[in-house]
């Protein structure tokens, strides 16, 4: 990244390497444009003075006054699917793990 906080070409093209993505010239210029705007965004956000605004680890502290049920649901243990349903339906497997192409090619 430039030191004026931008996103150029290169950055684009970099990222798109190291995400092994082949982008055409239009996505290329594109994804440029939309990541500086990100960028502007993010910068907007940072001139917004949060001095005042205690820090928060959770977000259910936010929710209810602690006397009072919260709006989430129960966390409770549900059945999995079921293994030879799932490993039928699969397009190959060993009849434990799927099984999958190879796709590191560097």
């Amino acid at each position: 990244m430039s030191e004026s906080g931008s996103v150029s070409l290169d950055d684009v093209r970099r990222v798109a390497e190291l995400a092994s993505l082949e982008l055409t010239v239009e996505e290329e210029t594109r994804m440029l444009r939309d990541l500086n705007a990100i960028l502007g965004h993010v910068a907007q956000l940072n001139e917004v003075d949060t001095s005042s605004v205690l820090p928060m680890a959770q977000a259910s502290e936010m929710i209810g006054d602690g006397q009072t049920a919260t709006v989430l649901r129960p966390d409770a243990t549900k059945p999995s699917l079921d293994r030879e349903h799932v490993m039928a339906c699969a397009p190959e497997t060993d009849g434990t793990f799927f099984k999958v192409p190879k796709v590191i090619e560097r």
